[in-house]
């Protein structure tokens, strides 16, 4: 069963051995620093350099643009899918969540934005996907407003301190809750 594992930063390594990750989405402020965990193919490793922000950037902040959900639907695409793909942010809570349900609607674009959406509260009642990226996520994917508006039914997750990693199956099959 395919599966998108979502992890904070500092749980990048533990989350990719755990799972048998070999692939892995970084969305991360441009410039930051980290090390890719060694199981992960460097060829299979795809960063983008982004601030979570829902505006326009300003100073030095780059907000999500269409080009990096461009790269994040073609790297989801060219995921063979014989094991679970590991997308991170710094913490875990917006940008990476909102990459995931790109992800899963790049290769399963049949299932339901709501169902999926759903899926994500139901694993992670934390998650709170960037509203930027999941707008130009239904824009570029031709959603037609349906992803928006699953986002925007589930709310603000609750508050977390960023350690709560989970497991996004691709199709509703089984949650893995805290995984």
């Amino acid at each position: 069963m395919p599966r998108i594992v979502v992890s904070p930063l500092a749980r990048i390594a533990e989350m990719a051995v755990r799972h048998g990750c070999t692939e892995m989405l970084s969305l991360v402020a441009k410039g930051q620093d980290f090390h890719r965990p060694a199981v992960i193919s460097k060829a299979r490793h795809l960063t983008l350099g982004m601030n979570d922000i829902s505006f326009a950037g300003t100073g030095g902040l780059i907000a999500p643009q269409e080009e990096h959900v461009q790269q994040i639907v073609a790297f989801a695409k060219d995921w063979d899918r014989t094991r679970p793909i590991l997308v991170h942010c710094w913490m875990g809570v917006s940008r990476s969540p909102a990459a995931a349900l790109i992800a899963a609607l790049a290769v399963e674009p049949e299932q339901d934005d709501r169902a999926l959406v759903e899926r994500l509260r139901l694993v992670s009642p934390y998650a709170t996907p960037n509203t930027r990226l999941v707008e130009i996520g239904d824009a570029v994917l031709s959603r037609g407003g349906r992803l928006v508006a699953a986002v925007r039914s589930i709310g603000r997750g609750a508050d977390t301190d960023g350690n709560v990693p989970f497991v996004l199956p691709l199709v509703a099959e089984g949650a893995h809750v805290g995984d």
